[in-house]
């Protein structure tokens, strides 16, 4: 079992990057080089700016590379207890916000010609107990109503036709949702921004930040330091550099992820006969999906824990544990990747995005940022060089989380309210 990212494993190897040393200045220093920072850099390099990527590591190497490669329309939560919450105009705009990001991730893909297995399979919220049912059923008639009429509600033996466990009791299928090979994706993504313009520094960790006039920073790296007329922050969960205030409002909890051997195509047939991607509905829940070589992509948080090598063994194993609750066919199946990597989580569970300071931002998606992101990345661009100013998800306020100052001691507490959670309702 390798420990290491099966999407960072299998991807072509990007060649794009800058060989060159830093340069004095650029329009614009975008700081960050998932997906949010590559889109955004390719977006503006398109528009005629000058554009610098820098990146602490690789290119799509910390969550863009180590996601479980879900691409889903809607919200992540309960539409129902997000209008409850937020009210139904604005629950609505981020309902959309999400169906557009997975067109313009389709689009993008077809535009650049990116080979990374994509496609619309839809998205099944399985109800892993009775009374996880009802919620769905309550949130299905009100999206029917409002956002999505083709959403469909699964019954208890309607659901044993889409998934080969006795383990659920029924299921929300939305049928927008989708899925790619992410790190097939995010090295196309990289390749085309590079060839664009935009140029992008590996191995450039951000150790300074001063600003200067302005949007204007000079910005600090181990390799020297440059002046940009605007910089865009999209580091997420990073806990390291000098953004102390994000620091505050974003906590990196950890996720993790196994990928078995090839399967035979006759025992995906009996598993998963539709072939969609699948999230439970367990606080501390499981989601799953295959491979275009015919595996089984199996995730979830496992431990409320960083991830790490010794992290990562031990979550690998809970999470084998668990494909095999479900599916107790796969117990003698090999496991032949198991990582994990760090989701960048906000307060709400949902994405932030603006300025702050004069510096501009897009982070917080909560564990749901494949398709969000790549997206985001375009609609910060635009807001920057000001071509439009359509940002769904402008913060009025985004209050730190209480206690917090960029270490989670409060994980594992966290971890146990859930499991609590978990065994009571």
């Amino acid at each position: 079992m390798k420990l290491e990212s099966f999407w960072q494993h299998t991807a072509p190897e990007f060649h794009g990057g800058c060989q060159q040393p830093l340069p004095a200045r650029a329009d614009v220093v975008v700081i960050g080089a998932g997906f949010s920072g590559i889109s955004a850099a390719r977006q503006l390099a398109r528009q005629g700016l000058e554009v610098v990527v820098l990146e602490r590591e690789q290119v799509m190497s910390q969550a863009s590379g180590r996601n479980g490669g879900h691409c889903n329309s809607g919200v992540a939560q309960n539409f129902a207890a997000l209008v409850a919450k937020k009210g139904l105009e604005t629950a609505t705009r981020f309902y959309r916000a999400y169906d557009d990001a997975v067109s313009y991730v389709q689009s993008l893909i077809s535009e650049e010609s990116i080979d990374c297995d994509f496609r619309l399979c839809g998205k099944i919220k399985l109800a892993s107990k009775p009374g996880h049912f009802a919620s769905l059923q309550s949130a299905a008639e009100l999206m029917r109503k409002t956002v999505d009429p083709e959403v469909e509600l699964l019954s208890a033996s309607e659901i044993r036709d889409e998934v080969g466990s006795d383990a659920f009791h029924g299921g929300l299928l939305q049928r927008r949702g989708g899925q790619m090979h992410m790190g097939k994706f995010g090295t196309g993504l990289a390749e085309s921004a590079a060839s664009a313009g935009a140029r992008i520094f590996e191995q450039h960790e951000v150790t300074g930040l001063t600003r200067l006039a302005g949007y204007q920073h000079r910005v600090t790296t181990a390799h020297g330091s440059i002046v940009a007329d605007k910089v865009l922050l999209t580091s997420g969960c990073s806990n390291q550099g000098p953004f102390p205030w994000f620091q505050r409002r974003i906590v990196p909890v950890g996720s993790f992820i196994i990928t078995t051997a090839p399967l035979a195509a006759q025992t995906l047939q009996r598993l998963l006969p539709k072939d969609r991607t699948y999230v439970t509905s367990m606080n501390i829940g499981n989601y799953f999906r295959t491979t275009a070589d015919r595996r089984l992509v199996f995730g979830g948080r496992a431990r409320f824990s960083v991830s790490n090598p010794a992290q990562d063994q031990r979550s690998g194993d809970i999470l084998r544990t668990s494909m095999q609750r479900l599916f107790p066919q796969l117990a003698d199946t090999p496991v032949d990747y198991c990582w994990g990597g760090m989701v960048d989580m906000s307060a709400d569970r949902l994405p932030h995005a603006g300025e702050q300071d004069g510096l501009f931002y897009t982070m917080g998606y909560s564990g749901h940022g494949t398709q969000m992101s790549v997206l985001m990345g375009k609609v910060m661009a635009d807001l920057i060089s000001g071509a439009s100013d359509n940002n769904p998800w402008q913060s009025h306020g985004w209050p730190a989380v209480p206690g917090y100052f960029g270490k989670p001691w409060f994980l594992p507490l966290t971890g146990l309210y859930y499991q609590t959670k978990d065994r009571l309702f």
